[in-house]
């Protein structure tokens, strides 16, 4: 979902790399030593060297530095946010463990000049998909890479990486409260007669209605034990304003926000406002419609949580 950033060019690099070595020769014999503590592990990328205590982790993605933060890893001084949008850290990110945290814009592009800067002792790289970003990343600090978007659960590769950094009591707790937060959830759906809910992830996106699975909110829905259209199997679906009928049968939908700049946060159907298909359907007249932030839908347990809480809110109050 992520497209592929554009690269940095080699005179920045190099500048950025010489700037980063004059400052190195100030290296204190106690923080050379503390380097030379390293565990070998096995990423998907290849075997990497980092600290066993690391003291300055970057996270290449903000849902790697969710996982960080999770994890309970010191972090260094400045880490990364997207842009569109956002001018800083998410909301639902622990803003007790930034607090002293400088953000800089990490997307649609890469940012070398910052992570050189934040002078990291690992970073952590979700971004698998990117085949020649472990090596340049690897040229400033040990990374440990995975894909976070290949698909799959995300919380299998969040247990890889707890396994790694020797985290797997922090990705435990982690587990353990989530799970017992869907049972809670789960517990009232069922007193309030509304375990058989169907709930539809949908967008609305030039000109068209699409209804998918991809990222969070369908783990959230069948955690909880509730259905999801049958219109999100697949690849999902697109659906013009003629097509709007194929939504009965949907309780309630989900649907991604963007924070703009000024705090506003615009109604993305607004557009259909005058449609009769989409006015007639029952979850637009029962006002079952429910946003939560774009941010939620990449996975990290933070992301995760604060969705599921989403649902509580949205299908319970």
């Amino acid at each position: 979902m992520i497209s592929r950033f554009k690269t940095m060019s080699a005179a920045v690099a190099a500048t950025a790399s010489a700037a980063l070595l004059l400052s190195g020769c100030a290296t204190t014999d106690a923080s050379a030593s503390a380097k030379s503590e390293t565990r070998t592990v096995t990423s998907e990328v290849k075997e990497v060297s980092i600290p066993v205590e690391p003291k300055k982790a970057l996270g290449m993605y903000t849902t790697d530095l969710d996982m960080l933060i999770t994890l309970g890893i010191p972090l260094a001084s400045q880490q990364p946010i997207r842009d569109s949008g956002y001018t800083g850290f998410p909301s639902f990110f622990d803003q007790e463990a930034l607090k002293g945290i400088t953000p800089f814009t990490n997307y649609p592009e890469f940012n070398f000049e910052a992570i050189l800067k934040a002078q990291p002792d690992v970073i952590l790289s979700g971004l698998g998909y990117d085949k020649e970003l472990d090596g340049k990343l690897s040229d400033i600090a040990p990374t440990y890479t995975f894909n976070g978007f290949d698909g799959s659960d995300w919380r299998t590769k969040f247990k890889t990486v707890a396994e790694a950094f020797d985290k797997t009591e922090q990705y435990q707790a982690w587990m353990d409260k989530y799970q017992s937060k869907v049972e809670d959830i789960k517990t009232r759906l069922a007193a309030a007669g509304k375990s058989d809910l169907v709930i539809g992830p949908v967008d609305y996106y030039e000109d068209q209605v699409s209804v998918s699975c991809y990222g969070t909110p369908c783990l959230v829905i069948k955690d909880l034990g509730l259905k999801v259209s049958p219109l999100a199997d697949g690849e999902g679906s697109k659906l013009s304003a003629e097509q709007l009928e194929k939504l009965n049968g949907i309780d309630a939908i989900i649907t991604t926000e963007v924070p703009e700049k000024d705090g506003a946060n615009p109604d993305a159907f607004a557009p259909l406002a005058n449609n009769k298909l989409w006015t007639s359907l029952p979850f637009v007249a029962n006002k079952q419609i429910h946003t939560y932030d774009l941010e939620m839908i990449y996975g990290s347990p933070s992301g995760q949580y604060a969705l599921l809480e989403k649902f509580e809110k949205a299908l319970l109050s």
